[in-house]
């Protein structure tokens, strides 16, 4: 229903935001992953969001990227997964990171995110095979440096999507520090 809200960030108030859109005021959950990269409260906001309609609550979830929003989706599709369970995953765990998890099925890297057991990260890493991480590639030895975490958390920052990020982070070098990555990055990215 409600899918975008562009407008003024008027407070912070973790995981909550309010945002001023032509005078309607619209409370929205977001994860720590997109609250930590959020403009100054009096800025301009732009986020992506999903409305869960309950019996006793509407809610508003909003998301950064595209990529965010469309985990947190398949998270709630999944039984015993709510969206608040969702977005406490997706504020333990960026989407690259839970893609890897998933591809790898690693529970540790689960069971780490507060409010996650064993036995829903089985769940979770089950019910997620196939649907995201597919398109990583073999992980575990070939796992990025920190520099390169950073150089793709900047791109997202910056509004590129996962598969823009992923296809510039290709082309580095293996060894580049984060401001050179960038710069190579942004520089492959204008073409």
């Amino acid at each position: 229903m409600i899918g975008k809200l562009t407008g003024t960030l008027l407070e912070k108030n973790p995981p909550q935001i309010l945002i001023d859109c032509h005078g309607v005021g619209y409370e929205v959950d977001v994860p720590m992953s997109t609250f930590y990269n959020l403009p100054a409260s009096g800025e301009k906001v732009a986020l992506l969001t999903h409305f869960v309609v309950r019996e006793d609550a509407q809610i508003l979830y909003g998301f950064a990227t595209p990529s965010e929003r469309e985990t947190f989706r398949q998270l709630i599709k999944i039984s015993g997964v709510g969206p608040r369970t969702a977005l406490g995953i997706l504020s333990g765990l960026s989407v690259q990171d839970l893609a890897q998890a998933v591809t790898a099925q690693e529970v540790g890297r689960l069971v780490k995110v507060p409010g996650i057991g064993k036995k829903t990260a089985e769940r979770l890493l089950l019910e997620l095979k196939g649907k995201i991480g597919a398109d990583l590639g073999p992980v575990g030895g070939a796992a990025h440096s920190d520099a390169h975490h950073d150089i793709q958390q900047a791109l997202l920052a910056l509004g590129y999507n996962d598969k823009e990020a992923a296809a510039a982070l290709k082309a580095l070098p293996a060894e580049v520090g984060v401001s050179e990555g960038i710069k190579l990055a942004l520089k492959a990215l204008a073409k």
